[in-house]
């Protein structure tokens, strides 16, 4: 049995017809950090990166995330100047679950240290300075961003992590929000707020 829209095979005998937009995941750029500067940047045009109307969504895979300092704070932050200048005004909400190795620390729900509120600053991804740099731990997650290019709407984002605290625990991250700007975010900056990240990889796809 088939499904057909306006004339439209959608699907047929079970299978979706090959010729159809499907949302593709396309791989746009890969940067390896090893003793790396403590900010790492993909820029519109720049080193082959693409950060413009391309593509209505943009993810970032981060994988091992390694600091060199022990305690520290993963974040983010956006421009639309290609990245002369960063700190776009951002509103977000943080919410993570924690329990530590000895089970006897845990606890779920908001946590205001982590939001932001028009801020400029530095929009927390693994927050309030707990990603440990103990040689077994990292921390893991994604930052999706929709529709950068707008020059109609604001710019909404969604991101999980997960990360190993500095005091053992295992915090599992939801941040949500928005760039508040209409011009277009052409750059995106991650970093850590203190020393070098280490290790990990961030890889950038592009979402039709």
């Amino acid at each position: 049995m088939g499904l057909i829209s306006n004339g439209t095979t959608i699907f047929d005998a079970g299978a979706f017809d090959s010729g159809l937009a499907k949302g593709a995941m396309s791989f746009i750029k890969k940067i390896a950090l090893s003793s790396a500067a403590g900010d790492i940047s993909f820029v519109n045009g720049a080193s082959g990166v693409v950060l413009d109307s391309t593509y209505k969504e943009y993810v970032f895979f981060f994988h091992g995330i390694h600091p060199a300092t022990d305690g520290v704070t993963f974040s983010f932050q956006t421009s639309v100047n290609t990245g002369s200048a960063y700190g776009i005004a951002t509103t977000s909400t943080y919410f993570n679950s924690y329990h530590n190795e000895g089970d006897t620390g845990a606890a779920l729900g908001y946590e205001n240290t982590g939001d932001a509120a028009q801020s400029t600053g530095e929009i927390p991804l693994i927050r309030e300075e707990k990603l440990s740099a103990d040689n077994d731990h990292h921390g893991v997650g994604y930052l999706h961003l929709f529709n950068p290019a707008s020059t109609t709407f604001v710019k909404n984002f969604i991101s999980r992590t997960q990360a190993n605290h500095a005091a053992e625990y295992s915090m599992d991250s939801y941040i949500a929000g928005y760039v508040n700007t209409t011009s277009a975010v052409d750059a995106i900056r991650f970093k850590v707020n203190s020393g070098n990240i280490d290790a990990g990889t961030i890889t950038m796809y592009g979402i039709a």
